[in-house]
């Protein structure tokens, strides 16, 4: 019985007309929905290791002001597709600072290429290894600089002693002054006692 229902379910559905015939073809637009001249970016010839700089649109307040990031650009991705990116770095107050942007999107006003450059990759992702690399050689090496003491030539080490004798002049000529002060001091107080003395 349960056999018969399942047998008879299985056949109904292979004799009803499939999903797939009520999809009524449709005609294909053309318009374009962004407001991106989409030719001028697929004519912009930059790749990995060119400088470039993004303008991009900022709605601050309700005002539209416009951003530059320059930078290394890193990778592109996906050539010319409408969901094609690009990858650019730059170094902002000693700190790494990467901007992935697509190529076609309305939020950017335009790139401008500044550098070209000639590369050996078309990926720079080695680049960020070697930034920390290099920041870790300058920590060393301005620790080893405030270890060692620099050495100082014969005409630093003259005026050092120039500079330390005319000090000492200056110091001793303070004292004798105040000598003589003190010295005339007592001689008018002593002579003040005289005088009320007598």
């Amino acid at each position: 019985m349960f056999f018969l229902k399942y047998y008879t379910k299985i056949t109904d559905r292979l004799h009803k007309k499939p999903l797939y015939a009520k999809v009524i073809a449709m005609e294909i637009t053309t318009e374009k929905f962004t407001p991106v001249a989409t030719e001028s970016r697929k004519k912009l010839d930059f790749k990995a290791g060119d400088t470039v700089k993004v303008w991009n649109k900022i709605l601050e307040k309700g005002k539209i002001r416009l951003q530059a990031f320059e930078g290394l650009v890193l990778s592109r991705k996906h050539g010319f597709e409408p969901g094609a990116t690009f990858t650019v770095r730059k170094v902002a107050s000693g700190v790494g600072v990467e901007r992935t942007f697509p190529l076609y999107s309305p939020s950017i006003e335009r790139i401008e290429i500044l550098k070209k450059s000639k590369t050996r990759r078309s990926k720079l992702y080695f680049i960020r290894d070697k930034a920390v690399k290099e920041v870790r050689k300058r920590l060393k090496s301005i620790t080893l600089a405030k270890e060692v003491p620099e050495e100082k030539t014969e005409e630093e080490k003259l005026e050092e002693v120039e500079k330390t004798e005319e000090a000492l002049k200056e110091e001793v000529e303070i004292k004798t002054e105040e000598q003589v002060k003190d010295t005339n001091e007592e001689v008018t107080e002593d002579k003040a006692e005289e005088v009320n003395k007598e």
